[in-house]
């Protein structure tokens, strides 16, 4: 059947067309339950007898969802007590249309079996498809779809149920909308309809899912009258948001400015938000210019007058409250210019929070707050990021939740409450288990590391798995090849392998050898979505994420010893002075002869006595890439440093039994530098062919305004750092050295690195060819192409790779910019985050490790502060605060800080940057969610100076991290 609708459009050049849009309605469609005996269906969804203990809905029913329980309600959804629902075609398109994150949460219910969830294409059913009458809205359309929908469902059951088999199945539609007006009309056409509140407080068999029902405020969702109580009631203390037209129009206007809000970690009444295109952050202070803006939410500014301007206080300010009323005091204008004690010059650009545009809310891990009422059921929530504000939520199960890391989301922040209101999600475990602790960082750097779902291994090769003759004659054969790898202990996701052989022309043949993930990974199927959204292989101490399955990381795909292995070959020929003479790129077979760790193959090299073919592979290899390092330095190259750790983990208990500090070898370099050869040359090539869609990753050069630290530490020691070009840069560091101080150039260094920006995977027409640079590198242009098992970027230029070559097919999506500019994106941000989650590994690890220990070691001055001191330990990579306060917080501090010379001075005491000490290091364990790394002064020896442990109100440092090495590459 056809639906059509024609009309008269007119073009921009002034003439006339007829437009004609055509609906195709079907009758057979089916309804989706096993009760019915008409639709012919093969494989139906819906229960025939469906049961659950209601004490609303006494009868066996189907729930069918509107937009909004479908958008807010996902965690009740997910929940194995509720099945058998009706999603219709209307609502899905909706919910998209609103939020991808609940879209995607939806669909993954949709493909669990068991969760008994059918999508209806109720817009193409000839039954349910209505058309749109004149002046309505898209918003009374839909919900008018849904009714209709229901009562054609409940008409069709009632037809089944007079069938001979199903006489006694009286199975109705149930709708759950909290819609007054639409549930007040679809009672009114004799539907069975509820609030989801009401029909989730009915289910007798699982109550404690009440405390999931995310609270949706009226001022930010339409309310129904019956949820009034679980909201707020107080009196007004937040300005009302500008919205809608005035909100878009300001924007545009340049009245209000956009940007993205950070939450100071020091102190809760103020925070900054990032304008797009302008250096300088807007400042913004006190709780009602804050006005109930959330750490990364996209908010919109308004700037106050200069006289206005403030800066950010000394003072570290964290919310102690054990109410969620409001305190006037939280609500005194800061920033009263008659009141204003802020000198001109140290005045930053100040704004207020005038409206929300994007709210960027997500789960939050952390632990409850005792009420204070006996028997009471709010409490608030406490999340483990402190840029988050305090939640508050409704749950009677306060008494299991005690002493646990709990997940809780956030539904709305009225302007009559203090916190934002949520809902508990989920309890993960007690406070300290390394089980839960490694879920907590997971979830709280938003890492996917749920188990691959049964349609993502459903596209992985079947075992037992061999290579075919077909296979041979389509790659080449390189199995007669010295290839070998050479990776950290216990690596066994290895990505790539060498080779180096002298030709009869006397040059040397060298050939980097890379995984061919994408022989088993195909385009748009469900294991390539799932490594697209994963991004990375993230890296923890005791474990690892995977970004594709196990079979592929450490099987199939890894470049094992003595197995013949895919990959993708870029081959050499070169002279003995490192000069590259060809290049050619394949689609190989190897064979590698060993797995080599760091240490194994600077043994083999180091060896005198050893001549077989892989040492003179490795020596040769080595030497290269010695040539190769140099000329990268002469071109300005940057050297920098970083403190990497390592764990040694017991086999049965999984605690780290001891930590040192990672050696680097020749052999760490000599990868590196053919690594970094291998992935310009692909470049190069790649965007021969993909001019406006090359995948590729550059480093943009840092604002001067990053190097003011390092330059004013190095003056302090007689050194100038000079940041005109990269080369200057590397000159002045390599200069920087004093031999009575043999750490003094590696801080330095590491201090720089700090300086850089971070580098970026891109879509080549989306920036200017000037933008491609890689600063670090000094390098025109640079890809990922030697990582592809655990990193996206790199399948991605498999593929390019593969089509400039013809051993493949290009396919629509590598060909538009945009959609791999999107990729890009994502790339970005899981990078950034598998980084994070890393640091904060190692920091929990380091907690465990030193619980229960006092340890006294060297360290380092990196950076002196107002009230402490930043101490670098070699020997564990791990930095530290060491606060200066007295013991008595009455009595003055025994230090004195010079601003100008950047000192801490007592009596004959004068402390400096790069000055060596000696601390103590435990662990302070008074804030049971947030454990730190504690110092105390050991040497020099400050008389009547004793530093006690570090209270969550006075400790502003950030946890122990291990600092990545940050190699723009």
């Amino acid at each position: 059947m056809l639906k059509s609708k024609s009309f008269v459009k007119k073009t921009r050049k002034g003439g006339v067309i007829k437009v004609v849009r055509e609906h195709y309605l079907r009758d057979d469609i089916w309804c989706g339950s096993k009760l019915c005996c008409s639709c012919g269906q093969d494989d139906p969804c819906l229960e025939a007898r469906p049961s659950i203990d209601s004490d609303l809905v006494k009868y066996p029913h189907y729930l069918l969802l509107d937009t909004n329980v479908l958008l807010h309600q996902v965690d009740i959804l997910e929940d194995d007590l509720i099945k058998n629902v009706i999603i219709l075609q209307t609502v899905q398109k909706e919910v998209k249309h609103r939020s991808l994150p609940a879209h995607k949460r939806i669909r993954d219910i949709i493909a669990n079996k068991e969760k008994k969830f059918y999508v209806f294409t109720n817009e193409h059913h000839k039954d349910t498809f209505i058309e749109r009458e004149g002046g309505e809205s898209a918003n009374d359309y839909n919900d008018r779809a849904i009714r209709n929908a229901t009562s054609w469902f409940n008409g069709h059951l009632d037809r089944c149920k007079r069938h001979p088999d199903h006489q006694n199945d009286h199975v109705k539609v149930v709708l759950l909308t909290n819609d007054q007006a639409n549930r007040e009309k679809a009672i009114g056409d004799g539907l069975q309809a509820y609030t989801i509140h009401e029909y989730v407080k009915s289910l007798t068999a699982k109550p404690e899912l009440v405390d999931r029902l995310a609270l949706i405020a009226e001022n930010e969702q339409k309310m129904d009258k019956a949820n009034a109580d679980i909201m707020v009631q107080g009196k007004v203390m937040f300005p009302e948001y500008v919205v809608g037209n005035q909100l878009h129009l300001g924007i545009k206007l340049g009245k209000y400015l956009q940007g993205t809000f950070h939450a100071s970690r020091e102190n809760y009444k103020e925070g900054s938000v990032n304008i797009q295109d302008q250096e300088k952050a807007v400042f913004i202070k006190g709780l009602a210019n804050l006005n109930r803006s959330v750490h990364g939410d996209v908010v919109a500014v308004e700037m106050l007058p200069e006289d206005e301007w403030t800066c950010p206080s000394s003072l570290v300010m964290v919310d102690n409250s054990k109410k969620d009323e409001f305190d006037d005091d939280d609500f005194k204008n800061e920033s009263d210019p008659e009141k204003n004690p802020v000198r001109k010059e140290l005045r930053e650009p100040t704004g207020r929070v005038v409206g929300i545009i994007k709210r960027n809310w997500r789960p939050y891990c952390g632990i409850l707050q005792p009420s204070l009422l006996k028997e009471g059921t709010r409490h608030l929530f406490i999340a483990a990021e402190k840029r988050i504000p305090k939640v508050r939520i409704e749950t009677r199960q306060f008494e299991s939740l005690r002493g646990c890391r709990i997940v809780v989301s956030i539904d709305s922040w009225p302007r009559n409450s203090r916190y934002p209101l949520g809902h508990f999600v989920k309890k993960l475990g007690e406070i300290g288990d390394r089980e839960t602790e490694n879920e907590v960082l997971l979830l709280e750097h938003d890492i996917p590391h749920e188990v691959f779902s049964s349609n993502v291994l459903s596209f992985l090769p079947k075992l037992p798995w061999t290579i075919t003759q077909e296979d041979y004659e389509s790659r080449e054969d390189l199995r007669h090849l010295d290839i070998c790898s050479v990776d950290p202990p216990g690596c066994t996701d290895i990505d790539d392998a060498l080779h180096c052989r002298k030709l009869d022309n006397g040059l040397l043949e060298v050939g980097v050898h890379i995984a061919d993930v994408s022989h088993f990974i195909k385009p748009g199927n469900a294991l390539d979505d799932e490594a697209a959204n994963r991004g990375t292989t993230v890296y923890l101490v005791d474990k690892r994420i995977d970004m594709v399955p196990d079979l592929l990381s450490s099987n199939l795909c890894s470049l094992r010893e003595k197995e013949e292995r895919f990959a993708f070959s870029c081959i050499w020929e070169m002279t003995e002075d490192a000069e590259v003479v060809s290049t050619r790129f394949c689609k190989s077979v190897i064979c590698s002869r060993s797995a080599y760790t760091y240490e194994q193959a600077q043994l083999k090299i180091d060896d005198k006595s050893q001549s077989d073919a892989l040492t003179l592979s490795l020596r040769n290899l080595n030497k290269l890439a010695k040539i190769l390092k140099r000329g990268r330095m002469s071109n300005g190259a940057l050297t920098l440093a970083s403190a990497e750790i390592r764990f040694n983990i017991d086999s049965e208990t999984h605690d780290p039994i001891d930590v040192q500090a990672k050696q680097m070898r020749d052999t760490n370099s000599m990868v590196e530098e053919f690594m970094l050869l291998a992935n310009i040359s692909v470049a190069k090539r790649i965007l021969q062919s993909f001019s406006e869609c090359a995948l590729l990753r550059r480093h943009p050069i840092p604002p001067p305004s990053n190097f003011d630290t390092i330059i004013k530490a190095a003056k302090s020691m007689g050194f100038t750092i000079v940041i005109d070009s990269g080369k200057a840069l590397s000159d002045s560091l390599d200069a920087a050295v004093k031999p009575d101080r043999p750490y003094f150039n590696t801080l330095l260094r590491m201090m720089t690195t700090r300086c850089m920006t971070q580098a970026l995977y891109f879509s080549s027409g989306t920036v200017p060819e000037s933008d491609y640079h890689h600063f670090g590198l000094a390098a025109p242009i640079y890809t990922h192409f030697t990582s592809p098992i655990r990193r996206y970027s790199d399948l991605m230029v498999h593929r390019m790779l593969a089509v400039c070559i013809k051993a493949d097919r290009s396919y629509p999506d590598l060909l538009q910019k945009d959609k791999i500019q999107a990729i890009c994106n994502n790339l970005n941000y899981r990078h950034r985050m598998a980084q994070y989650a890393g640091r904060s590994s190692v920091g929990l690890h380091t907690q465990i490790f030193f619980k229960n220990k006092r340890e006294d070691e060297e360290g380092y001055v990196m950076f002196v502060r107002k009230n402490a001191l930043q101490i670098f330990i070699p020997k564990y990579g791990l930095e530290g605060t060491l606060f200066l306060k007295p013991e008595d917080k009455s009595a003055a501090s025994l230090f004195t800080f010079n601003e100008e010379d950047q000192t801490q001075s007592a009596g004959d005491i004068c402390l400096h940057m790069f000055d060596p000490v000696t601390v103590q290091l435990s662990i302070n364990d008074t804030d049971v969610q947030h454990q730190r790394l504690m110092l105390r002064l050991v040497k020099p020896q400050i008389a009547d100076f004793s530093v006690p442990p570090a209270t969550a109100a006075d400790d502003s440092s950030e946890p122990p991290t291990k600092k990545m090495k940050a190699s723009p590459s």
